[in-house]
């Protein structure tokens, strides 16, 4: 009684469920103790697919709503590992860039980790987006740059902070950039609209954005060809 839930954006602690018997088989790959095994792994490897697999078995253990992801997403935050994540976005394998990016964005369900993710780790990502005057330019597959969009989109969902640090760091030029170019995939296009959707959908950010020179329809984007393209790719981001 007098619990905070998990997932309260005030809960920093949490407690795993008391076992009565010994894990065995595959619940080994998600007790708290494997946690602080892959943080661990996270901040001392310096093998690209040793990080590459670490973030992703982050990510896949933090998918959907199971009860473990809801524990690991606290434990990780619990155990400081969200910041060695997010470091991993400015590392040279864009697979490590990829995984990271993957696992921020289910850690991110997380409130209170959605929180924190956006004040640390948004930069980086827009630092991955194609466009705008970073020297030398990323040349991200479409693959990585739809999975730092939609990782964008998920942190400033519900987050008018962190939609803030989005516009704060060249976010916006980079997203109209994305949809106006004419060269960047469809899947790009729509992952970009709605990141923009999400950032107009805060009124409080309106009247900066049109001080800025921003206009409605830079946040308007027709979704209906890129859709059809999408296909059976809705989720290929939520686990690896």
């Amino acid at each position: 009684e007098g619990k905070k839930p998990p997932e309260d954006p005030g809960a920093d602690t949490v407690d795993f469920p008391k076992r009565t018997t010994p894990a065995k088989g595959y619940e080994l790959l998600f007790q708290p103790e494997v946690v602080r095994i892959y943080i661990s792994l996270l901040k001392e490897s310096k093998t690209p697919a040793i990080l590459e697999a670490s973030a992703g078995a982050i990510q896949n253990l933090c998918a959907g709503s199971w009860t473990y992801g809801r524990y690991i997403r606290s434990a990780l935050r619990q155990e400081k590992g969200l910041s060695a994540i997010a470091d991993l976005l400015t590392h040279d394998s864009e697979r490590v860039v990829k995984a990271a990016s993957g696992a921020l964005r289910n850690l991110a369900v997380d409130l209170r980790n959605k929180e924190l993710i956006g004040k640390h780790a948004i930069p980086n990502l827009v630092k991955n987006l194609p466009g705008g005057q970073q020297t030398p330019a990323k040349n991200l597959s479409e693959d990585t740059v739809v999975s730092i969009l939609n990782t964008i989109n998920e942190v400033i969902a519900d987050n008018l902070e962190a939609a803030k640090k989005l516009r704060e760091t060249q976010g916006i030029e980079k997203l109209v950039l994305i949809n106006k170019s004419g060269n960047r995939s469809e899947r790009e296009v729509r992952a970009a609209a709605l990141v923009l959707q999400t950032v107009w959908g805060y009124k409080e950010l309106r009247k900066p954005l049109e001080k800025e020179g921003w206009k409605k329809s830079d946040f308007q984007v027709n979704l209906s060809n890129a859709s059809r393209t999408q296909g059976g790719n809705s989720f290929d981001d939520s686990t690896l």
